[in-house]
């Protein structure tokens, strides 16, 4: 029992050290490959071609980054990595039997997309839970959208915003507008059976709804460098 409990202590602060570890790299170095990815490519045996590209938060569309805060998470600048009332809610709609609803924070998403993988289970919600306290603890705001925006699917094979930005419109992440921001936001619940154009009806509504709540929430301003 001594022996299981040492191995039990030494794994556990071993991965305790080494997820520091992981997420303070990721707080200088760009994000080049995720868990996400591997298993998309596995899946498709290799036929699906990966698109990803890495840009700075400087050199994506404020209307994008707005639009995925009004999509996904509108207290993001406000929580400290877990939404307790958008819990709730998902929580009580889950449980009447409506349509299954999330949760989850753009910090939640973020520490899942990039540390680990998407099957739901208890084991992953406890890691995400972790990984999401570290990068909030260790990560500006500022980063964990760059990250996020520079991981998540936005298409089948698409990753990132600049490769979303290039498939879905032939544009660049800087220059998308309010309208082009809202479609890509729009497809993310989920991004490889819905499409930012040409739009169904129902990815039309959620466009013009993402718009609405964009005037409802204001100008949105992050300290951004803009000589990155």
């Amino acid at each position: 029992m001594k022996r299981l409990f040492r191995f039990l202590f030494k794994f556990i602060l071993g991965f305790v050290l080494f997820s520091i570890l992981w997420v303070l790299l990721y707080t200088f170095v760009k994000v080049p490959y995720t868990p996400l990815m591997a298993i998309r490519s596995i899946q498709s045996e290799g036929a699906i071609e990966r698109h990803h590209e890495w840009k700075s938060i400087a050199n994506i569309s404020p209307e994008l980054q707005l639009a995925v805060i009004c999509a996904e998470d509108q207290n993001f600048l406000k929580h400290n990595g877990f939404d307790l009332k958008s819990i709730e809610k998902a929580y009580k709609s889950n449980k009447k039997g409506e349509k299954l609803r999330g949760g989850s924070t753009i910090s939640q998403q973020t520490a899942k997309n990039v540390f680990l993988w998407p099957a739901r289970s208890w084991l992953r919600k406890g890691l995400e839970t972790w990984f999401t306290f570290l990068i909030e603890t260790m990560w500006s705001k500022e980063r964990i959208l760059e990250v996020y925006l520079n991981s998540i699917e936005m298409g089948n094979g698409i990753y990132g915003a600049e490769a979303a930005a290039t498939y879905w419109f032939n544009s660049t992440a800087k220059q998308l507008n309010r309208k082009q921001a809202a479609a890509i936001a729009a497809i993310l619940p989920n991004p490889r059976s819905y499409r930012a154009q040409p739009w169904s009806t129902y990815i039309e509504k959620r466009t013009n709804w993402i718009v609405q709540q964009m005037r409802n929430y204001g100008t949105f301003v992050l300290q951004i460098d803009p000589s990155e």
